[in-house]
């Protein structure tokens, strides 16, 4: 089983949170933005990980350093659990209808971190969320992860539908992702041979 824990700890955010990648889409989630934390439960659940994850920010100054600092645990979390990534399959995608919306991801666990997110999305908040910000919390998981991220809407009316389709897709193409190929059990995904 592939897990790993972790506590961040700045002067915006204190954060600990841990996961078990091959999970039962168990959760407990708080990070005091209620939309934020279903975003990161349904992950969690279609993704069929197991995430605990309690985050306490400077809410009262703004979202920004709880959302970001939240996507740079998760990405950190994920790259301890996959250790050397040793026989994963390393990239993945899915493609989701939300309703009358479409959203696709795409992920590479190869060791680069890069990031393109369109969500469409036209208004400031959806729920309790800045909707902006969701562009930070996948830029911090990019950059810890090692990951490469496309993230697309294609259409949509609903924008709480638009952001739930991409973390929808993101938690199956992480899942693809992360899952172990028995043939290449103890090769690296790659024709370098270093990730």
């Amino acid at each position: 089983m592939r897990k790993a824990s972790i506590q961040r700890d700045t002067k915006e955010t204190q954060i600990r949170g841990s996961l078990t990648i091959e999970g039962q889409g168990a959760y407990q989630i708080s990070t005091g933005i209620r939309f934020f934390d279903h975003m990161l439960e349904l992950f969690t659940k279609h993704g069929g990980f197991d995430l605990k994850l309690v985050a306490k920010g400077d809410l009262d100054v703004d979202q920004h350093h709880t959302v970001e600092d939240v996507g740079i645990v998760l990405g950190q979390l994920f790259a301890k659990a996959l250790g050397d990534r040793r026989g994963i399959n390393r990239a993945g995608y899915f493609v989701l209808p939300m309703d009358e919306t479409l959203a696709v991801v795409a992920v590479d666990l190869g060791g680069r971190p890069a990031l393109v997110y369109k969500d469409l999305v036209k208004t400031r908040l959806v729920g309790d969320l800045q909707t902006e910000l969701v562009h930070d919390f996948f830029d911090g998981f990019v950059n810890h992860a090692a990951a490469n991220l496309h993230a697309k809407v294609l259409y949509g009316r609903s924008n709480h539908h638009k952001i739930e389709a991409i973390f929808k897709c993101f938690a199956r193409a992480m899942r693809y992702a992360c899952s172990k190929d028995a043939r290449l059990k103890k090769q690296l995904p790659s024709t370098k041979g270093l990730l």
